[in-house]
């Protein structure tokens, strides 16, 4: 396997680094997160009760297994949430079907995980003025959040952004096009919603290593992030607090205990873009994971990140809270590794690893999920939310407690 060669793009000579990728100071009153909810199938299985099924969905009749158990006892997960029973998926026959059962379920999913985000903000469909939503496990038009939208009871002049392509990192990716809009709407509500049935897209008949590692890795879920701008902490909505006015409003919200965005930073690694995503044919999403990505993020991601942190005054030891995306073990490894992190920074990415799999870009939000369940990080604590995905493309957030 080959390593692209990365060639980094060096910054105008008019401007010096230091000066033009200096940030504005951030605002005090900067969005803050109010809500988190995931959602999750019904469907929960142990890992080893998977291994078969999946054997018998990907591998010809007599085909040696010895590959699959080691892949599925080398992935870091105990069990799955899937969108389907198990024994539903050898009957979905082509994408058409496939993309049906996405569309169905993920309506199920992320009405419940937005509803929930929205009860624990303590507001309403209403008080919604940005709808954020990203997959990459299926496909519709119109969109699943503007489906989403008249079922739910959202304004029918609600801002709408559907992101596909964007894969593990659109859950890092999705809150920074919040914190964006917030910045420059500091009324407003704004909403993030990811849904992946990534078992959906498993390849039948697909012997390939990517196949058996994507069925050994993945799960399914839907997560709900509510955001709100500087400007509403503590406000009545009743008298329009919603941002545009037109929200049916819900009385006083009181500030919320979630973390603020300070600032967010995307990078694309050029000459990487065949690392990670899909090929796309008459069978569906197929897989894309090759072996070079660990090293992409020992070679060059510490660096960015490092370059990232400078620009405010921080570097990682000032780090208290990490969320990193689960990619699989090499990858948290790799992270842990290139960062010089103590033994116990990516513990949560774990957990969240063993005991839902790889969510795609729900992962990120269901480990912030679990900080703020857990007991909440110290006021004046900086926490890193970060992923990556296919561009190769990595995402990072910088939050503050």
């Amino acid at each position: 396997m080959r390593v692209p060669v990365l060639v980094e793009h060096a910054p105008s000579p008019s401007a010096p680094a230091s000066v033009a990728r200096r940030p504005p100071p951030p605002s005090a009153a900067g969005p803050r997160i109010a809500a988190v909810r995931c959602a999750l199938p019904p469907h929960r299985y142990a890992q080893h009760e998977l291994t078969g099924p999946i054997g018998d969905l990907c591998l010809s009749p007599g085909a040696d297994r010895a590959l699959l158990h080691r892949v599925h006892a080398s992935a870091g997960v105990r069990t799955r949430h899937l969108a389907l029973p198990i024994e539903r998926y050898a009957r979905l026959g082509d994408f058409g079907r496939s993309n049906g059962a996405w569309l169905e379920t993920g309506l199920e999913l992320g009405e419940e995980a937005l509803s929930g985000a929205l009860r624990e903000a303590g507001l309403t469909p209403a008080d919604v003025d940005l709808l954020v939503f990203a997959s990459i496990t299926g496909v519709s038009a119109p969109s699943l959040d503007a489906r989403l939208a008249g079922r739910m009871g959202l304004r029918p002049d609600v801002k709408r952004l559907p992101l596909f392509g964007l894969g593990c990192v659109a859950g890092a990716a999705g809150l920074a096009r919040v914190h964006d809009h917030l910045r420059g709407h500091p009324e407003d509500t704004a909403v993030l919603l990811t849904v992946e049935l990534c078992s959906l897209t498993l390849q039948r008949g697909d012997a390939s290593r990517a196949n058996l590692v994507a069925g050994a890795l993945f799960g399914d879920g839907a997560a709900a992030l509510v955001a709100r701008g500087g400007n509403t902490d503590g406000v009545n909505t009743d008298d329009g607090g919603s941002g545009s006015g037109s929200g049916s409003g819900s009385g006083t919200v009181a500030p919320a205990s979630g973390p603020r965005v300070v600032a967010t930073r995307s990078h694309l690694y050029p000459g990487t873009e065949g690392l990670l995503g899909w090929e796309i044919g008459a069978a569906g999403f197929r897989v894309v994971i090759d072996a070079g990505v660990p090293d992409i993020v020992r070679g060059h991601f510490g660096r960015h990140l490092r370059a990232f942190l400078a620009e405010h005054e921080l570097t990682v030891d000032d780090i208290g809270t990490w969320i990193c995306h689960p990619g699989g073990p090499r990858i948290l490894s790799a992270v842990s590794e290139t960062l010089g992190l103590s033994e116990d920074a990516l513990d949560r990415s774990r957990r969240s690893l063993a005991a839902v799999g790889n969510m795609s870009s729900v992962s990120v939000l269901h480990i912030l999920e679990d900080v703020r369940a857990r007991r909440a990080p110290e006021p004046g604590t900086w926490g890193l939310l970060l992923a990556m995905g296919p561009g190769f493309c990595s995402e990072l957030v910088l939050l503050r407690w």
